[in-house]
């Protein structure tokens, strides 16, 4: 039987002062803890999901990914700081400390945010949804769990992206 562990986000945010969208997931999984990155499972379709949108590569390193991001005005984030988990199931998160969201807001220029899935939407309605005016909306997750939605059908939504940091599609 696995067990549960409290655990701290461990890494940073990505963003710079001129970032417009925030995308907010839950919690590192236990891919990407081991990498110190965000959404480094192989079988997460978000790295290619935004190269899809933004017409870039598929990035492979680290430092590939945060230029993606930040080339095109994007900040990523997770809606947690601290919660108590088994492994990498967002249905066992419990005893959760949100993630200071608002830092970011602060120093850049997000106009629109969005969270990466059900349970980081539900998450965020319920820890800022009153606090932070700004527009929200829940894209389909990324997560190879997401069965309902095949690559074609994730681009098409998540290119919502695109049009709202303004980046030109082919």
């Amino acid at each position: 039987m696995s067990e549960y562990h409290n655990l701290t986000h461990e890494f940073e945010p990505v963003f710079q002062k001129d970032s417009r969208i925030l995308i907010l997931g839950t919690f590192p999984s236990v891919k990407s803890r081991e990498q110190h990155f965000y959404y480094g499972h192989p079988q997460n379709r978000f790295w290619k999901v935004l190269a899809a949108i933004t017409g870039e590569p598929v990035p492979a390193a680290v430092p590939e990914k945060k230029f993606l991001l930040l080339s095109h005005g994007i900040a990523l984030w997770d809606v947690i700081l601290s919660c108590d988990i088994i492994g990498s199931s967002d249905s066992s998160i419990k005893n959760v400390i949100p993630a200071d969201i608002e830092c970011i807001i602060k120093q850049s220029k997000i106009n629109t945010i969005v969270t990466n899935g059900k349970l980081a939407g539900t998450l965020y309605d319920k820890y800022f949804g009153e606090k932070i005016k700004i527009k929200h909306m829940t894209l389909p997750s990324t997560s190879p769990a997401n069965a309902a939605y095949n690559m074609e059908k994730l681009t098409e939504r998540w290119s919502v992206v695109s049009q709202r940091t303004g980046m030109k599609q082919d």
